[in-house]
């Protein structure tokens, strides 16, 4: 059974924006494809371990490790644009400070 809040949206949203990123990289003719098929494959299981408890990596390992990969691709940023990795950046990062309860704001987490 899946819990809905607003933790689960807001890992939703930047795990698909980091997807897309990754995607939208691996279609462009830049020098970062490696890094695209890393940014696919790392933000694919991290948009599954939201819903698999199966996965071999928790969550919290596989948030770091796409936030990683979307610094790695915004220094390599090649031709793509940069609104879509930052905005990406920025819902992965408040995650993971929200969901270490780093910060705790009543009714989001």
């Amino acid at each position: 059974m899946i819990t809905l809040s607003w933790l689960l949206f807001i890992a939703l949203i930047g795990g698909a924006l980091a997807l897309i990123d990754g995607i939208r990289r691996l279609r462009g003719r830049g020098g970062s494809t490696v890094v695209g098929i890393i940014e696919v494959i790392v933000a694919a299981l991290f948009v599954l371990s939201l819903f698999l408890p199966g996965i071999p990596f928790g969550s919290i390992v596989l948030g770091i490790a796409t936030l990683v990969v979307l610094v790695v691709a915004l220094i390599t940023r090649g031709r793509t644009g940069v609104s879509l990795t930052i905005a990406a950046i920025v819902l992965v990062a408040v995650w993971l400070i929200l969901v270490n309860r780093w910060l705790v704001i009543p009714g989001i987490n």
